[in-house]
């Protein structure tokens, strides 16, 4: 492989968000991985802690999916859901209601969705990932709260369809 190509790969890895590149042109393969900086060392435990407490909390989760009237010991405060089909959180990170501090919520309650419609957004690696409606209806509670972690399978919004 040409060192100019090489450099060019070098490049385009420090002025992005990629990590690692990988390039295969027939029998001959170049891996570039990025150092990681010392924020990335502390965001890696974070994981790792959401981790060990998720086992404990998937059966609980998943015993309560077939019924509405369960989904209220997914909370441990003990508050109950309201009635409604709950979207929950499908990984790790950061949810946010806005996709900016300066710009208004994705939806309010009382406010008319359709499926696909966003709902909110979860930053996790750097990621921002649209978290959508998969029914219409009517939001009745938005539970999480903007800015919060949130961990897999949590509830965040209620639809009532």
């Amino acid at each position: 492989m040409d060192l100019r190509k090489i450099k060019k790969l070098i490049d385009l890895l420090e002025e992005s968000n990629l990590a690692e590149i990988e390039i295969k042109e027939g029998e001959e393969s170049v891996r570039l991985a990025r150092v990681p900086s010392s924020g990335v060392t502390y965001a890696a435990p974070a994981p790792v802690q959401y981790a060990a407490p998720a086992p404990a909390a998937a059966p609980a989760v998943a015993m309560a999916s077939p019924t509405e009237s369960a989904t209220g010991g997914a909370k441990p405060a003990g508050s109950a859901l309201p009635e409604g089909h709950v979207v929950r959180s499908p990984m790790v990170g950061t949810f946010y209601t806005s996709p900016s501090p300066d710009k208004p919520a994705f939806v309010a309650v009382g406010a008319q969705v359709k499926a696909g419609d966003t709902l909110a957004i979860i930053e996790a690696m750097k990621m921002f990932n649209p978290i959508e409606a998969d029914v219409s209806g009517t939001v009745v509670a938005i539970i999480g709260q903007s800015g919060a972690p949130v961990e897999f399978d949590q509830p965040l919004f209620v639809i009532k369809q």
